[in-house]
């Protein structure tokens, strides 16, 4: 099986990989390739940064997006956007200016609401409860980072909520994609277990 874990200037790649490893995969294609991303059994998608940059550096990759949609969409190869990976799954996203995302689960990525007491960006541990029975999500608490969060359209495409002044987004999903708001590789066991049954997943 081999995984592709796509480089695009834009994520915590060594640690990702790292956990993916630690997770039980044999085989990550840390790549920028999307001849190796049409051949790989499994994507995952990270992010760190703001959507407007990630999206225009994603897209800068000659040939990426397409092979994203023809693997993930036309192809349904399991998919995980893991923080702005999972953002980029949005119709769009309000960081600094309007910019289009990949526009595979419905919705907008929007900047955290200013709660009195509580402070943006939502950093550190915090539970992440399932909307809906999921193969991948179960309860249990990981660690988040964001100052945005996906304001899903659509309710059955939202898979995992948490709270910070309000119900927020954990993770998203149709189909063979998931993204989560949190970091799975700095969410220790928790995070661990959710990959590993990434690597499992046959959706």
């Amino acid at each position: 099986m081999t995984l592709a874990l796509i480089d695009y200037g834009a994520g915590n790649l060594r640690s990702v990989e790292n956990a993916l490893k630690a997770a039980g995969a044999a085989e990550v294609a840390v790549t920028a390739d999307p001849e190796v991303v049409r051949a790989a059994d499994r994507i995952v998608l990270p992010g760190v940064g703001a959507f407007g940059a990630c999206m225009g550096a994603l897209s800068a990759l000659d040939g990426m997006i397409e092979a994203l949609n023809e693997r993930v969409v036309d192809r349904g190869t399991p998919f995980l956007g893991i923080c702005v990976g999972m953002q980029l799954m949005a119709n769009a996203g309000e960081e600094m200016g309007i910019f289009p995302g990949l526009g595979w689960v419905e919705g907008t990525v929007r900047q955290l609401p200013d709660v009195p007491d509580l402070k943006v960006p939502h950093m550190g541990w915090n539970d992440v409860v399932p909307a809906c029975t999921h193969p991948l999500i179960v309860p249990g608490e990981a660690y988040f980072l964001h100052s945005y969060a996906f304001d899903v359209t659509n309710p059955s495409e939202l898979i995992a909520a948490t709270d910070h002044g309000g119900p927020v987004t954990a993770a998203v999903g149709r189909d063979n994609m998931l993204g989560v708001q949190f970091h799975p590789e700095k969410s220790q066991a928790y995070g661990l277990a959710l990959l590993g049954r990434f690597l499992e997943w046959k959706p």
